[in-house]
């Protein structure tokens, strides 16, 4: 069966089209994978609004997806919008968007269900795990950031908090670099949403933590030290925590046009990265106080909610 899954976040949309096969453990091929930054919430935060600018940007993507999608002769669609879409007031104007344009309804879904999406799609492509594994993906997005601790076999708990790059950078981050103060502010937003997660997520039985999404992948980059953006290097990538902590510092206390002149950074993650590398140092800081350094890795994943969202087509 071809599938067709389209991930509408806060800063980027993401297609992916892929032949599946159906079993216990279901396979997806990529046949076209793409990503374009539409910065769909920009803005959101502050005024609980879709822009007309946002929109426009997002249908453009959204028509051109369409397009691939007939062309490749997918035969189930489906469309998830996540956290901006989730807070804005004229979210009717979007579905009926993007509607009109590919032929199905968007699904606005909540936090707990793009969680849920996040780590079957992470778990779907992981190695091969022990059925003890205790399994913390985390999935740090543009609007907000999910937490799911579960096993191969099912999820434990999840909770899903409104901390991301997008968000924070316009709500605190007002230069590059940012001050010390800004990043206190932005910290502290960060441990409050931590704080929320724990009384949620028993993060101490965490095992092994698995980061997806751009702002992850960008810092294991950043650790490894690429000269270009190369998935399959980035992929499964195990690292210790140190390093992805000093690769998150490093990535926050550049200015712009240091960020632009990364040959792996993305061109719509320049301004919003900083924030992003802020809220996945303190996230892995937090998940090893909680296990008392148990946890001294982190894998990168470059399977998440799109992989979880096609697999969703399969069963």
């Amino acid at each position: 069966m071809r599938v067709a899954a389209i991930d509408c976040g806060t800063n980027s949309i993401r297609l992916l089209i892929a032949d599946a096969t159906d079993g216990p453990r279901p396979v997806l091929t990529d046949v076209v994978r793409e990503m374009r930054i539409v910065r769909l919430g920009q803005g959101v935060d502050a005024t609980g609004w879709l822009s007309e600018a946002a929109l426009e940007r997002t249908f453009t993507a959204v028509d051109d997806y369409a397009a691939l999608i007939t062309q490749h002769g997918a035969q189930r669609v489906r469309f998830v919008a996540t956290s901006a879409t989730r807070d804005a007031g004229n979210r009717d104007v979007f579905v009926a968007g993007i509607r009109s344009r590919l032929g199905v309804e968007p699904e606005v879904v909540s936090g707990e269900e793009e969680a849920a999406l996040s780590f079957r799609g992470a778990l779907n492509a992981a190695p091969a795990l022990a059925p003890e594994d205790r399994v913390l993906v985390v999935d740090l997005g543009g609007g907000s950031t999910e937490c799911v601790l579960g096993t191969p076999a099912e999820v434990i708990a999840a909770r899903s908090v409104d901390i991301g790059c997008v968000r924070l950078t316009e709500r605190h981050l007002g230069s590059n670099p940012p001050t010390e103060a800004q990043q206190r502010l932005a910290l502290r937003d960060v441990d409050d949403a931590m704080d929320a997660v724990a009384r949620a997520v028993p993060l101490e039985l965490t095992t092994r933590l698995v980061g997806v999404a751009g702002t992850v992948t960008t810092v294991t980059a950043m650790a490894l030290g690429l000269t270009e953006y190369d998935a399959e290097r980035i992929d499964g990538t195990d690292l210790p925590i140190p390093e992805v902590t000093e690769a998150c510092r490093e990535l926050t206390a550049m200015t712009r046009q240091q960020r632009a002149e990364l040959g792996f950074m993305h061109e719509g993650r320049v301004d919003v990265i900083g924030a992003g590398a802020l809220v996945w140092g303190r996230v892995v800081e937090r998940v090893a106080e909680a296990t008392d350094g148990r946890v001294s890795t982190v894998t990168a994943s470059e399977h998440d909610i799109l992989d979880g969202i096609g697999l969703s087509l399969v069963s």
